[in-house]
Parts: C-alpha cells; sequence; structure tokens
C-alpha cells in the first residue's frame, strides 16, 4: 500500500521543468508539493523550514550546486530524505550522488510512473536508482573498471565539475565559502590526479566522462 500524503518539495533552476513536473506529481494523489526552489540554497532554507517528507532536486543549478546542498542539508538534518532528478544520465554521478547521501537518483527522461514510484520509495527510507544507472553501476563494480575521476575526493570533484563548467578559482572560493588558495590546492590535486595540465584539459576530461554537455 503507497504512503499517505507525502509532503514533497521541488528544487530546480527551469520553472517550466518544477511546473511540469507538479502538475505530474498532483495526478498521484498521494504527493502534496508543499514548496519549490530553484537553487541549492533555496533547497536548505526550504528543507530546514519546512522538514519534508522528500526533497526532489537537481544537482545542476546556479549557486552551491546540488552535490554541496545534499552536504549541508544532512550535516544539520540528517533524517532528510533526498531523491536527486537530474538530466546527467552517467553513473559517476549518480556515485557522487549517493556517497554525498542522497538515497535516491533518477534521470529526467524516466517514465512519470518511475518519479512517482522513486518518491514513494524515498519516502520510506528506501534507496532507489533508475534501473539503466544500476545494471552500469553494477556492471562497473563487478568488472573492477575505475576511471581516475573516481580517485578525486568529494571537494575535489565538486571543484572540477565548477571548473569544467568555466568557473573562476575565485568564483568557485566564494560558493563553496573556501579561500582561493584552499581552491588552488584542490585544483593543483586534480591536475595531478587526472593528468591535465590547464582548465581546458580539466573540461574535456569532463566532457568525455558525459559530466558535461
Amino acid at each position: 500500500m503507497a504512503p499517505e500524503g507525502i509532503r514533497t518539495i521541488l528544487v530546480d533552476d527551469h520553472a517550466v521543468v518544477r511546473m511540469g513536473f507538479m502538475l505530474l506529481l498532483k495526478g498521484a494523489g498521494d504527493i502534496e508539493v508543499i514548496a519549490e526552489g530553484e537553487s541549492g540554497e533555496d533547497a536548505i532554507k526550504l528543507v530546514s523550514e519546512l522538514t519534508p517528507d522528500v526533497t526532489v532536486m537537481d544537482i545542476s543549478m546556479p549557486g552551491i550546486g546540488g552535490l554541496e546542498a545534499i552536504d549541508r542539508i544532512l550535516s544539520k538534518m540528517p533524517d532528510s530524505k533526498i531523491l536527486v532528478l537530474s538530466a546527467h544520465e552517467d553513473e559517476m554521478h549518480a556515485s557522487r550522488v549517493l556517497k554525498a547521501g542522497a538515497i535516491g537518483y533518477l534521470t529526467k527522461r524516466s517514465a512519470a510512473e518511475e518519479l512517482i514510484k522513486a518518491i514513494r520509495q524515498v519516502s520510506q527510507g528506501k534507496t532507489y536508482l533508475e534501473p539503466s544507472i544500476a545494471q552500469r553501476l553494477a556492471v562497473q563494480q563487478f568488472s573492477g573498471g575505475k576511471s581516475p575521476i573516481d580517485s578525486l575526493s568529494e571537494k575535489e570533484f565538486k571543484v572540477f565539475i565548477a571548473l569544467a563548467n568555466g568557473q573562476s578559482v575565485q568564483e568557485i572560493a566564494d560558493v563553496m565559502s573556501l579561500s582561493p588558495r584552499t581552491v588552488g590546492t584542490h585544483l593543483y590535486n586534480i591536475k595531478q590526479k587526472l593528468e591535465a595540465s590547464n582548465s581546458a584539459e580539466l573540461a574535456l576530461i569532463a566532457m568525455r566522462a558525459g559530466l558535461i554537455s
């Protein structure tokens, strides 16, 4: 039997996307969208104020972004249940999201019923992974095939994605509440681990891995 009255927050930086999902969830009957936001900062504020049953959020958003938001939400409210709904279809983002503490990962190309099913499952504290991504993660673990990107720490991965998306060291420092020197240290370590000599090469590595478009 499906849980009743699942209080849900939707966080995505595209208003049209949020509207589409709200209409979709309204038809589910047992899911109530109680608030919406457009950034990681919004997600932190809304979860803190409203303590929803499930927070559905994107990870590629302006400001601190989704991964950092997950960290900050769970450090303050460790019982929060977060389902990531992302345009990224690679298993690397899914893996990072789960490591950060979210308990669900779904791509925006999924069928409508998958989102409803995912919210219901996550609301019960059960992990939900889109089947195709779950399969690729299982194959990767079984084969032992790892990318050098997997060697990046959580903070390094966030800095790497921000750099690949064209953000400067100062911008990353401001958004992540770090000193430029700390970001510079992360950048040095990232270049060493990925054997890249500049930001353009980092962007190319991210593109080849399917992490940015």
